[in-house]
């Protein structure tokens, strides 16, 4: 009592408090940075290796191998998965969740460090690492053309200068560039030439090596001056290289210019870019792990007039794709839900007061514990994002209830005829234990959450933290500055207002009689209310495991992101093709705005695409949608495959695939793997519940096998290093020389004119000058045969690894999808030789399947020990927590009415149910136990008035939270997707329980007290 009285007596003090939370609250929005969700980035660590040339088994074996023992051995390491190509091998590393960033980093290098004795030694650089993930959607892809510059001079500028400045931008983890390669002096030997010449690929690539040569030649110092010795040692240009000697046959100099053709050209002529249908170099930003993309964007946005003025005007520098627009937009659709909100709480309590002056109290209430939380959230390194703002949104229901609980009483004393500064003192005091055990119950909804580690932990801790602080600030708000204001601006005479209000009065009131009439008849049927009870119960439990669930809502970002995959044997002359109609049909769609994808590399038959929609106020279809009808006209192109994703906020793990979700394959035995990889994909494919099956085993491509005969070679004065180095010399693309310049190194590239790569006879032109100084065809001493061999060897662990990719068609959920691949390993009949599981987004939906429930247990007992303290009774708590079995099935019926799966957010709406449905029995009870004290009333008698009293509060809280629900509900602009779980959830709950628990509570308090008394009697017999 003094408490409350403090508040209340002194009007100042209680306004300047308020004003300081406010204040507060207002310096931390300012301050608060802007993301999608919740920091749920996973560290990962990128490590890439390169050996020209070798193969993928070569790369796993040679490079791979030896560095996953390495790294293996670094703490925390939750998943290692490599993939080895052409000439490459990319290794990701995923940590535990909570493993920092940069001491990871530190551990790899240190890894890195300890494997590179076992390393080959034909490596050009050591291995490097990034602080990135490469399954990450890009936050920026900037694209370079010109009609002046070519392919790999635009290329140059990229990756010498603005890549450059671009990853010393604070948040970039990584910057690739593709659609080339740099530039380069490229020599296309003609085997037929060197041959009528006697000249080897090994003399020539010899001869160009000892030409160009960059070494310190010293300075003479005479009596006066010291003289810097140079010379001409260096070549920089294929006009320097063309008249280089490179033999002498009968004495006449053999010139490069005689046996090759030289000329400035790009590294790796295998690449090609593309932006809307013209020939482009792309810059692909990722962020780094922990940084805010917003933030991150907004610098690199601030560095483009910088990185506009080092790049020649004749380059046009564009940015093609921003994630950062959509996200803005979708934080602006929730913020106009908040005030919306914010607006229809205030008046429902106006409709049901119908006294300004008493609206003004809630009024007031309701920002303050809005704007407070946000200086909270920023001590806590909370951000502004979808979830803590739908949790503000939702909050909004939630702390105009103390607000309306203390006011109402308040109200109902002054209508009485008592003067306001009592009514105040007297109301506070007789609903504050009821506010805090609100409150309290309320907030121990969330203490579970606040103990899961992990993805699932970090998600719902923000939503969880940021909504009890609201609610903490609207208790104390509740109970110091309402009853102050109560006290000071209610009159004793309240005025009635306009028609209209004083017949939402009369309907009220008729609506209250009403109930009473129909409770009378409850209580005198009390069996049929329990059967009704125990049916929500069995119905609740049916439709949760029935519904069809999900991880997350399938979002529309306005972004798809897409993978190629031709066939194994394809060129890259047809693979660019390929890339060309792809990008035409994509753009043709009505509802794109732009494309961009480039192929080539390591690996030739794949290649990535970044699709760009139109805004959702420019185009009626879901990016869901734009997907099926795009899949239909890219199934026509023969050969290739193009997967489309609509990318989202949230992507869990560091594999790299060509669709949404994967299952893994692991095998120690790499036949085995082979053998029941392609079976179990073909399985998956003929499932109606999954779309865009795919594989990243790559074991079909085409290869030339070659197997000399030893006694020949002997015979002939050959070996097999000179063998070997006449092949990686004609079609190796083999690096060398370099050539220095200021800002970069460029390399000197050769190999056999393209005419004689296009075709396999060309083998048998090829030769080898022996020990005695003869050309010896290649075809004296080798055989060749066609046969199959891999793209790309896989590991997972230290495991061969396959991973099967699958997207799922709309309307399906990923519970269906799941437990269909459940159903098709059971039926194959996989060996125990070879593992199956899902990974990434697939695995952890599973992992929090199985926590689901516990969590909801765990939160209902949380619950029922704060109320079993603040009531200091078993019986009570068992009494109120009776309303949730009608607000779950409301919600799993409003889920299944709107065809929204259950996912992580309609699993915060029914925690929060738990939460709120409490609060109409908690009402009850409490003003029922108060007649039975105070009162002399009977259980029946004091449950039936409590009914009476509580009414018109809990129909104002009730409505009050329906309301701060709707506009989830009806929200339909970015990121509507997001909110409306949530909404619906907590709508379709309030809706049912509403209906429910004001007659179900009264039964239960009845039949507990019976049994409280029975037990009572047994125990004093005793």
């Amino acid at each position: 009592m003094k408490f409350f009285a403090l508040f209340i007596h002194r009007p100042v003090a209680t306004t300047l408090l308020t004003l300081a939370i406010a204040l507060a609250g207002i310096l931390g929005f300012r301050l608060l940075p802007v993301a999608p969700l919740p920091q749920l980035d996973f560290p990962v660590i990128l490590i890439s290796a390169s050996l020209p040339g070798a193969s993928p088994e070569t790369m796993a074996a040679s490079v791979a191998t030896p560095l996953e023992r390495s790294l293996g051995r670094i703490a925390g390491v939750s998943e290692m998965t490599s993939t080895s190509s052409l000439g490459s091998t990319r290794i990701i590393l995923v940590f535990d969740f909570d493993r920092d960033i940069n001491g990871a980093a530190r551990d790899v290098q240190a890894a890195i460090n300890a494997a590179q004795s076992l390393l080959p030694t034909g490596m050009p650089s050591r291995p490097s690492y990034r602080k990135a993930n490469p399954s990450d959607a890009p936050i920026m892809i900037l694209t370079l053309t010109s009609d002046i510059y070519n392919p790999g001079q635009l290329y140059d500028y990229a990756s010498t200068q603005l890549a450059q400045k671009l990853s010393q931008i604070e948040g970039v983890g990584d910057v690739t560039v593709g659609g080339s390669s740099l530039p380069a002096v490229r020599v296309e030997l003609n085997p037929q030439a060197l041959f009528n010449q006697g000249v080897s690929l090994d003399a020539v690539r010899t001869a160009i090596s000892n030409a160009n040569q960059r070494r310190p030649q010293g300075a003479i110092d005479d009596v006066q001056q010291r003289w810097q010795l140079r010379t001409n040692g260096e070549l920089q240009t294929a006009s320097e290289y063309q008249p280089l000697v490179v033999h002498y046959n009968n004495g006449a100099a053999v010139r490069l210019s005689d046996v090759a053709n030289v000329q400035d050209s790009v590294q790796d002529v295998r690449n090609a870019g593309m932006t809307n249908g013209k020939a482009a170099v792309l810059l692909v930003v990722r962020k780094s792990p922990e940084a805010n993309i917003i933030d991150t964007v907004d610098r690199i946005r601030g560095e483009l007039p910088e990185l506009h003025d080092v790049i020649p005007a004749a380059i046009d520098l564009q940015i093609a794709q921003d994630r950062s627009p959509t996200i803005r937009a979708s934080l602006h659709e929730v913020e106009q839900s908040l005030i919306i909100a914010v607006a229809l709480v205030i008046f429902v309590v106006f409709a049901f007061l119908r006294d300004w002056r008493a609206t003004l109290i809630p009024a007031a209430a309701v920002p303050v514990s809005l704007i407070g939380t946000f200086a909270a959230m920023y001590l806590c390194g909370f951000s502004l994002n979808n979830l803590s703002l739908m949790a503000l949104t939702i909050a909004t229901g939630f702390v105009v209830d103390d607000a309306i609980v203390v006011l109402e009483n308040i109200a109902r004393h002054v209508e009485a005829g008592m003067k306001p500064l009592q009514a105040a003192l007297t109301g506070v005091r007789e609903v504050g234990f009821t506010v805090l055990s609100m409150s309290l119950s309320l907030i121990a909804v969330f203490l579970p959450l606040l103990m899961i580690g992990g993805i699932i932990g970090r998600f719902f801790s923000e939503f969880a933290i940021t909504l009890s602080v609201a609610i903490l600030i609207s208790l104390f708000i509740s109970v110091t500055l309402t009853p102050m204001m109560c006290a000071y601006l209610l009159k004793p005479q309240v005025k009635r207002s306009q028609p209209r209000i004083r017949g939402f009065g009369k309907l009220l009131m008729k609506v209250q009689n009403g109930y009473a009439r129909s409770l009378g008849w409850v209580l005198n049927h009390a069996i049929w209310v329990l059967m009704l009870l125990l049916g929500t119960v069995a119905l609740t439990v049916w439709l949760f495991i029935s519904i069809p669930k999900t991880f997350m809502p399938e979002q529309d970002t306005g972004r798809l992101q897409g993978f190629i995959s031709a066939d194994q044997s394809i060129s890259f002359q047809a693979m660019r093709g390929k890339l060309q109609d792809f990008m035409n049909i994509i753009k043709a769609d009505p509802a794109v705005d732009n494309v961009t994808g480039f192929t080539g590399g390591s690996r030739t038959n794949s290649g990535s695409m970044f699709v760009s929609l139109k805004p959702l106020s420019e185009r009626s279809e879901s990016a869901q949608q734009v997907i099926a009808r795009l899949r239909i006209k890219l199934a026509k192109e023969p050969g290739a495959n193009l997967y489309l994703n609509a990318v989202q906020d949230i992507r869990i793990g560091g594999r790299e695939s060509n669709a949404s979700y994967q299952y893994s394959l692991l095998s120690d035995n790499l036949n085995d793997l082979r053998e029941w990889e392609p079976k179990i994909r073909q399985a998956f494919a003929a499932l109606p519940e999954l779309a865009d099956v795919n594989s990243d085993q790559q074991d079909n491509g085409s290869e030339m096998n070659l197997t000399y005969d030893r006694e020949s070679m002997a015979r002939l004065g050959i070996d097999v290093s000179a063998a070997n180095a006449l092949l990686n010399n004609a079609f190796g693309q083999r690096q060398i020389s370099t050539i220095y310049q200021p800002l970069n190194q460029y390399k000197v590239v050769m190999e056999v004119d393209p005419r004689y790569t296009q075709d396999i006879s060309s083998l048998g032109q090829m030769f080898v000058i022996n020990s005695d100084g003869k050309a010896i065809p290649l075809s004296w001493f080798a055989k060749w045969q066609p046969a199959n061999a891999p793209l790309s060897v896989n590991h997972e662990g230290l495991s061969a690894a396959s991973t099967i990719s699958f997207n799922l068609p709309e309307g399906v959920s990923l519970s269906q999808a799941s437990e269909a691949i459940d159903r098709t390993i059971t039926a194959l009949g996989v060996p125990s030789s070879v593992r199956g599981s899902f990974a990434g987004t697939a695995q952890v939906f599973q992992q929090s399947q199985s926590n689901q429930l516990y969590l909801m247990l765990a939160a209902i007992a949380a619950v029922y020990i704060v109320l079993g303290i603040l009531y200091e009774s078993y019986v009570h708590p068992l009494t109120i927590l009776s309303t949730l079995p009608s607000a779950g099935v409301g919600a799993l019926l409003a889920l299944e009415l709107f065809n929204t799966p259950f996912s992580l957010i309609a699993l915060i709406g029914i925690l929060l149910l738990i939460g709120i449905v409490k609060k109409n029995a908690i009402m009850m009870v409490d003003f029922a136990l108060d007649a039975e004290r105070n009162g002399n009333l009977t259980p029946r008698d004091a449950i039936f008035q409590a009914c009476q009293l509580r009414f018109r509060p809990i129909l104002m809280t009730t409505l009050a939270a329906l309301f701060g629900a709707l506009p989830l509900v009806l929200t339909s602009g970015d990121g509507a997707e997001l909110r409306q779980p949530l909404g619906i959830t907590i709508a379709g709950g309030l809706v049912m329980s509403q209906l429910l628990t004001l007659y179900t509570t009264p039964v239960v308090y009845l039949m507990m007290d019976k049994l409280r008394r029975r037990k009572k009697k047994v125990l004093v017999a005793g």
